[in-house]
């Protein structure tokens, strides 16, 4: 009997312990599900036609100087973008029951 209670001690660890973290990926999905778009349009943005006139111009001091300017900063929207595919892939390998994607 002592056996038995251990293990239903442990399997409602488990229960218990899971309940909030499911919560919290619930919560990132749908945070992540609603960048999708957005990231799409940044996506084609980042060495558009449009990106590069927006480059040039702040090179050129044409753009004010309180304007908040990271999106010309060509590694932090790769790496955004890279971060987003990353993370794409290591929950499709998780849903498919596979070990995560090396990296």
């Amino acid at each position: 009997m002592e056996e038995q209670i251990r293990r239903i001690e442990r399997m409602e660890e488990i229960l218990q312990g899971a309940k909030p973290v499911l919560a919290k990926l619930e919560e990132a999905l749908d945070a992540f599900a609603a960048l999708r778009e957005p990231l799409a349009v940044l996506d084609v943005y980042y060495g558009s036609r449009e990106w590069l006139q927006d480059l040039d111009d702040d090179a050129l001091g044409k753009l004010p100087p309180e304007l908040k300017r990271g999106v010309l900063s060509q590694d932090e929207i790769y790496d955004l973008l890279t971060d987003a595919r990353r993370l794409e892939r290591r929950m499709a390998a998780l849903a498919a029951g596979e070990s995560e994607p090396e990296e």
